[in-house]
């Protein structure tokens, strides 16, 4: 079969609700560029029609400690306790940068910190109990408070949870995520990215995610690109999200989020992956989900590509931060909300703000009473 014939039969399935075969996916690789280019097409058209707008969350990146017990080959946000004993943000700073995410109008406190790091480091443990914290999840629970307090909306990206940790941080997150980043088992492999990091066993991943899905909590995941990874085992990761979406209806968006190496790092010698692989993941990930889900791709990982990247498949942009870094990829700039609006009006489109949660979960069934009575403000 020509690419053509077969870019067009791939067209008509879509137009008529069909499902795909895996193989079928798998082959949206083998496409030449050209015949890409006329299913890119077709996509870009009917991610318009879906999604009117561009969308991304005003928010700022609060990282309560670098410390995680994984030990991922390419990652740059894990850091050693440091020499001057800082390994925990302490309240008086953040109090500060949510007063600051009042003053610029961010209504997103991303919080992050590495994965179950109390278990790696005594020292954290010993830091939070002289502060008057039982754990680190109770500390969170402060922080979360606070944002609340000051009418701003939490969105928790911790790692793995417990169920109990899960529950106590639906009362008080407006939304929360975790990275598939890949459902390939390979990658925990000896020499693989995820050899040293227990977390990432893809089980113990879409088993929080389902757990989430059971606490209907609003959820944000995605996949990690260029990690070592072959394109079959990206369709697969986007499968396992959307039996799990299909099954608890709670995901909000999926991340396509490309790698960059990061120098210190054990793949700080492997190259990025090419553009033209992120927009065939795109692509993909759109003819699996349809209109049943936003789309996102990090502008500041992908900027000099974006005009690109537009014209495919994806419909948001995820958090933006006028105030902090991202912290994952402090080397890559956030573009400013102006620039973005230049860059989506060139390509005729229109970019809007949301919020961390989307319309479709604003409801008692997917968010608390506190936190609907602080969106009923805005």
């Amino acid at each position: 079969m020509s690419d053509k014939i077969f870019v067009e039969k791939l067209v008509k399935k879509f137009k008529n609700n069909n499902q795909f075969e895996i193989e079928e996916l798998n082959n949206i690789n083998e496409i030449s560029n050209k015949n890409l280019n006329l299913l890119s097409n077709f996509i870009f058209q009917f991610t318009r029609n879906s999604f009117k707008n561009i969308t991304f969350s005003k928010n700022i990146f609060i990282p309560i400690t670098h410390l995680c017990r994984n030990q991922c080959s390419y990652c740059g946000f894990r850091e050693e306790p440091s020499k001057n004993g800082q390994i925990l943000m302490k309240i008086p700073k953040i109090k500060k940068l949510l007063e600051k995410a009042k003053k610029f109008d961010c209504k997103e406190i991303l919080l992050t910190f590495g994965e179950k790091p109390e278990e790696k480091y005594p020292e954290l443990h010993e830091e939070l109990i002289k502060m008057g914290y039982n754990s680190l999840h109770e500390y969170h629970l402060k922080i979360c408070n606070m944002a609340l307090e000051m009418g701003l909306l939490p969105h928790s990206n911790p790692g793995l949870l417990t169920i109990k940790e899960l529950e106590n941080l639906k009362e008080v997150n407006s939304s929360m995520g975790l990275m598939l980043e890949s459902s390939s088992k390979r990658l925990c492999e000896k020499g693989g990215p995820h050899e040293n990091s227990p977390s990432k066993i893809p089980e113990k991943r879409l088993e929080m995610i389902e757990h989430a899905g059971n606490l209907k909590i609003p959820f944000t995941t995605g996949i990690l690109i260029g990690i070592g990874e072959i394109f079959p085992e990206r369709v697969a990761s986007l499968i396992e999200i959307k039996k799990l979406h299909e099954k608890y209806g709670h995901i909000q968006e999926i991340i396509i989020q490309n790698f960059l190496p990061k120098e210190g790092t054990k793949m700080e010698n492997m190259k990025p992956i090419p553009i033209e692989q992120l927009i065939r993941t795109i692509i993909t990930a759109r003819l699996i989900f349809r209109d049943s889900m936003s789309i996102q791709v990090p502008p500041n990982l992908t900027l000099y590509n974006l005009d690109e990247i537009l014209q495919v498949g994806i419909n948001d942009l995820g958090g933006i931060s006028p105030i902090t870094l991202d912290e994952i990829n402090p080397e890559m700039r956030w573009p400013s909300e102006e620039e973005l609006k230049k860059i989506c009006q060139r390509n005729r489109l229109k970019l809007k703000a949301r919020l961390p949660v989307y319309p479709q979960f604003i409801n008692s069934e997917f968010v608390s009473h506190k936190i609907l009575k602080i969106i009923e403000s805005y």
